[in-house]
């Protein structure tokens, strides 16, 4: 099946996106559309906009007329038992069809069983069943929306005891299946490697450069004893230095700074945006001098 989202991706209407785009909040709507920063593109949470009618959407529909934009949604809950929740993609297809995303984007995860909802995105063990069952919903929901999903390795912080190989050949093993994209958080990537003992560059050097379109950066709250993945601070030195050579492997790819709680103003994200278009200058300039 030719899935429409691979189309986006070169439409002159829709991208395609370049660079290092920015989270969109609530907390900016008016700068943006006020200011109208130089920022590329702009990533919706997709929950937020899957209401009947409101402010967030008639903000949506003006910054879509100034901005490419992505979906990134946590709803779909790829990892759940039995089948996809058709309602919810009814109401993402339609807002698909409305603001025309560049891409659409969900998790690796399950937050919902039997009416039961989580607030976390929780993880699957690392097994071949996995990757069938997480497969095989990607596929369903990816025919129901006529679009090529991307999804998204999450934070864990505990190892399964039954799972039968890294994660990330769980995450390339549910690309290849379900034949959809990668996006690659390396927050969460350099996260799970502290809680859970591991190499953060062996996941770098293990997952599949073809399958990769959007790349995440993020902080995190340093407990001591753990790393917690809250998406509210500024992208820490070590997730910096962990991009640099995710992108020196990877080359420039479309990557976006994410900031959920204790949201600053909308400059604070335009410098860490700049610390990024920096990296990705200096590993280009790298790989001229190489040449």
């Amino acid at each position: 099946m030719t899935y429409t989202s691979d189309c986006c991706e070169t439409s002159p209407t829709a991208g395609p996106i370049h660079g290092v785009g920015i989270g969109l909040r609530s907390q900016h709507y008016r700068y943006i559309l006020a200011n109208k920063p130089s920022t590329p593109w702009l990533e919706a949470l997709t929950d937020n906009y899957m209401g009947d009618g409101g402010q967030p959407l008639g903000y949506l529909e003006q910054i879509r007329s100034l901005y490419p934009i992505t979906f990134h949604g946590v709803g779909m809950s790829l990892g759940s038992p039995g089948a996809v929740n058709k309602a919810y993609l009814r109401r993402l297809k339609e807002r698909i069809r409305q603001f025309e995303p560049v891409w659409v984007s969900d998790h690796t995860s399950w937050s919902a069983c039997h009416r039961h909802n989580s607030n976390e995105l929780l993880p699957l063990p690392y097994t071949e069943e996995g990757i069938s069952h997480m497969a095989g919903k990607i596929a369903e929901a990816q025919d129901f929306l006529g679009e090529r999903l991307l999804i998204e390795n999450v934070s864990c912080y505990v190892e399964f005891r039954d799972s039968q190989m890294p994660e990330w050949e769980f995450i390339n093993g549910i690309a290849d299946e379900a034949d959809c994209h990668i996006l690659l958080d390396i927050n969460n990537i350099y996260v799970n490697a502290f809680n859970n003992d591991c190499q953060a560059d062996d996941f770098i050097q293990g997952i599949s450069p073809e399958r990769i379109r959007e790349i995440h950066l993020a902080g995190y709250e340093d407990r001591k004893t753990h790393l917690l993945d809250t998406h509210g601070q500024e992208v820490h030195q070590p997730v910096w230095d962990l991009y640099l050579r995710a992108v020196e492997r990877l080359g420039p790819i479309p990557t976006l700074i994410e900031w959920d709680t204790d949201v600053p103003e909308y400059p604070i994200l335009q410098q860490q945006a700049g610390i990024a278009e920096g990296i990705i200058s200096m590993s280009s300039k790298s790989h001229a001098h190489a040449a």
